[in-house]
């Protein structure tokens, strides 16, 4: 395996090659119907063997190709079982490994970033990488003071290599909708291509690192390891073991899926306003299970959660996080219209909720919508804070993407005349695809208490001393993925 950029022009025909696939496969299509299939068995091959090709190509390339498919893979909750089921091996693989660069390459980056006697700040180091992912490779080391250690070192040339993958995709992304129905795939490559330069700047990921460490050093339920060392195109970092989120999903216990869900939806939340971030690349490979070992498993939910009714998640294990080199900065936390918004919904105020959603441009000034008729389209993408418990499952994404993707539906019509701000995409992309791990963990979660905690809004009047108290308020629900527009069901 050569260097990740390889020939340009080798990468831009592997991307090329994908919408001549699918022209080739739809000729194969209808020859299928012409000898007597039915077109919905010949489109459930279809979408197989699009699948199949697609994931294939985007572990292959690495760059923007696989930050694409990573991004794509936790919505394959949303897939029809017949077409997510083959293929679910395929997108974890993208969430925890690539073809490593070699060793000498990595050498060399070390010996150009480190200095030629880079050797000598590791008591050991493991040339053998141990995850690999869009843009770099890790290594696991023994830093020169005895610390376990994670090694990132960016691939050379991983800068052009996705901006050139994600222009070539933006070209034919309507050719790759298909595979996650209700799901707008251009902007989600916009914004990928938007955030390359972020990821690229190992210096703004350590920041990011160090303000989530530190804001979690003693926290009971998650653990983000410290920044060691940092250059350009080398991060090190603590070294975390644990169990990563993606065989949590494939082979987790019950109580394990439901203690993942529950610390992943409380990190969704609480991390904006505990460090003024949103961590916003929340696949399972940056995510593991971790037992604790403080020997204080009796306080988990006492910290600073500040769950009252916390006692089942006293279980002995914490979110363990990692790769914060894409985050939203929200110095304010999230923003609250968000939480008054679903509180709104959920207390069937069609008006205020109609209001509030124009004044932040989710409903342009030249759209007529009915209030009522929006009330509609939001309350069954928040039906997980309706309940004190919501068991997550990919039977419930799976038809909210139908309702939304279908085109002779409402939710459909309605959906296609909201609009996305700017400052919500990120935030909304996060919230979805949070919402798509935890209906790949198929976790039961108290999804209403952190949103009681944490969604600024939600909550009644802060100033009200009685909103301390138990909340008798309608639930909040999943972030945004309400006051979206378009893309919103995934």
């Amino acid at each position: 395996m050569s260097d990740l950029p390889r020939k340009a022009v080798t990468r831009t025909a592997k991307l090329a090659a994908l919408p001549l696939g699918f022209a080739g496969r739809a000729t194969w299509g209808l020859g299928k119907r012409i000898g007597g299939k039915s077109a919905e068995i010949v489109g459930r091959e279809l979408q197989q063997r699009t699948a199949d090709q697609l994931f294939k190509v985007l572990g292959e390339l690495k760059g923007g190709a696989m930050k694409f498919g990573q991004a794509m893979s936790v919505f394959e909750s949303a897939l029809p079982e017949e077409v997510a089921g083959p293929y679910r091996a395929a997108l974890t693989k993208l969430q925890e490994a690539a073809p490593p660069m070699p060793t000498r390459t990595v050498h060399a980056v070390l010996a150009e970033r480190l200095g030629e006697d880079w050797q000598d700040l590791f008591l050991e180091f493991q040339d053998k990488p141990a995850a690999a992912a869009s843009i770099g490779q890790v290594h696991r080391a023994v830093w020169h003071d005895g610390r376990e250690v994670a090694v990132k070192v960016q691939y050379p040339g991983a800068g052009e290599a996705l901006l050139s993958d994600l222009n070539q995709l933006s070209r034919f992304s309507r050719l790759l909708g298909p595979l996650i129905p209700g799901m707008d795939i251009k902007p989600l490559i916009a914004e990928l291509r938007d955030r390359v330069s972020e990821e690229l700047d190992y210096g703004l990921e350590a920041q990011a690192q160090r303000a989530h460490a530190e804001e979690f050093a003693d926290d009971p339920d998650v653990f983000v390891p410290a920044v060691v060392h940092q250059s350009e195109q080398v991060l090190v970092t603590e070294w975390i073991d644990g169990t990563p989120l993606s065989e949590v999903i494939t082979d987790g216990t019950p109580e394990e899926r439901d203690r993942a869900g529950q610390l992943l939806a409380r990190f969704l939340f609480s991390g904006p306003s505990r460090t003024g971030l949103l961590h916003a690349d929340p696949h399972p490979g940056n995510f593991r299970l971790l037992p604790d070992d403080s020997g204080d498993a009796d306080a988990k939910g006492s910290g600073d959660s500040g769950d009252a009714g916390d006692s089942g998640d006293r279980s002995g294990w914490r979110l363990g996080v990692l790769d914060f080199g894409t985050v939203d900065r929200l110095p304010d936390g999230l923003p609250p219209t968000i939480g008054a918004s679903l509180r709104m919904t959920l207390d069937g105020e069609a008006e205020a909720v109609h209001e509030l959603l124009r004044e932040e441009g989710f409903i342009r000034e030249s759209i007529d919508l009915d209030p009522d008729a929006v009330l509609d389209y939001l309350l069954p993408i928040i039906e997980p804070a309706q309940v004190d418990e919501f068991t997550f499952s990919r039977s419930w994404m799976r038809n909210q993407a139908a309702r939304i993707a279908d085109i002779r539906s409402p939710a459909h019509q309605l959906g296609k005349q909201l609009n996305l701000p700017p400052a919500y995409l990120l935030i909304h992309r996060v919230t979805l695809s949070t919402i798509g791990v935890l209906c790949q963990l198929g976790a039961t979660v108290r999804l209403r208490q952190e949103l009681e905690d944490w969604l600024p809004g939600f909550l009644p009047d802060a100033e009200d001393p009685d909103a301390e108290g138990p909340d008798t308020e309608g639930p909040g629900a999943e972030d945004l993925v309400d006051e979206e527009g378009s893309a919103a069901g995934a």
